[in-house]
């Protein structure tokens, strides 16, 4: 696997796995605990983050839940680029990804300091998206969803979920790599078009994707698959996240995009520190 990403000029090394931080910029996310409200709750929340351990910090201007309205590029612009000039400002260390799936909020966020793209469709909803990122030379992350947010759900059919994902991937990235795009990273996208049973399908086979060369980003923190099993919410979902990021660092994944930075930089620790004491018997 590749083991780093070049993020405008900043290395990522992934050979041991890095937390991504969630920052909504917005009312609509699922979990209140990841919305910032205003420039100085921004930095304040970036700030957090990145003391406790976040490589990256993921910028969203809108809320991509499913059943989730589209707002505009403009709207989200407005809410993004504001916020990444703040934290530039205040932390110019930081690595800032933006999540959107418009070419157009790429191009600003990149512009205004953001050195990845994280786009929920992987140009699907955007045929400028590819282009643009291949443009501005940074670090992609590509995510499966079939459909849009406001109706993806109804899209969850599969044959076998594993092998479906890991054949869009095999064809996407070969889009990616003509299109002129250096550092992918692959998102299996964990609730997005996908029921419980697939999501833990998704889950055990999560490894099946490292053939391919680019790392695996998991994006399961407190997600539906944890509280709707065990018949909770988002905010009770914490020990649900820990067990899913510890079968997620199993099966291979660089990058665990999380809303609570701390707890899941701990499973990283522990679990990179068990490893080079397992037994060699």
């Amino acid at each position: 696997m590749k083991h780093a990403i070049n993020c405008r000029g900043k290395l990522l090394d992934l050979s041991t796995p890095v937390v991504m931080g969630i920052m909504n910029i917005n009312e609509d996310s699922f979990f209140a605990g990841s919305r910032s409200h205003g420039l100085h709750e921004v930095n304040e929340r970036a700030g957090k983050l990145l003391a406790e351990g976040a490589a990256i910090l993921d910028l969203g201007g809108q809320s991509t839940r499913p059943g989730a309205v589209q707002v505009s590029e403009e709207e989200e612009a407005s809410r993004v680029i504001p916020a990444i000039h703040a934290i530039i400002h205040h932390h110019p260390e930081a690595i800032i990804s933006v999540d959107t799936y418009f070419a157009s909020v790429a191009e600003k966020a990149v512009l205004a300091g953001a050195s990845i793209v994280n786009d929920i469709s992987a140009g699907e909803l955007d045929k400028q998206m590819i282009p643009t990122v291949a443009r501005l030379n940074v670090p992609y992350v590509a995510m499966h969803m079939k459909g849009h947010p406001e109706t993806m759900q109804k899209e969850a059919r599969y044959h076998d979920v594993v092998q479906e994902v890991l054949d869009y991937f095999i064809r996407k990235m070969e889009t990616l790599r003509q299109a002129g795009i250096k550092d992918m990273i692959i998102d299996p996208g964990f609730g997005f078009a996908k029921n419980m049973e697939h999501n833990y399908q998704l889950l055990n086979g999560l490894h099946a994707p490292e053939m391919l060369g680019a790392p695996i980003l998991a994006g399961v923190s407190r997600k539906g698959m944890i509280y709707k099993l065990l018949n909770t919410t988002a905010e009770e979902a914490l020990n649900g996240t820990t067990v899913l990021h510890t079968l997620a660092l199993q099966q291979g994944a660089a990058i665990l995009r999380a809303h609570d930075v701390k707890p899941a930089a701990e499973v990283i620790r522990i679990m990179q520190y068990a490893g080079a004491h397992r037994s060699r018997d």
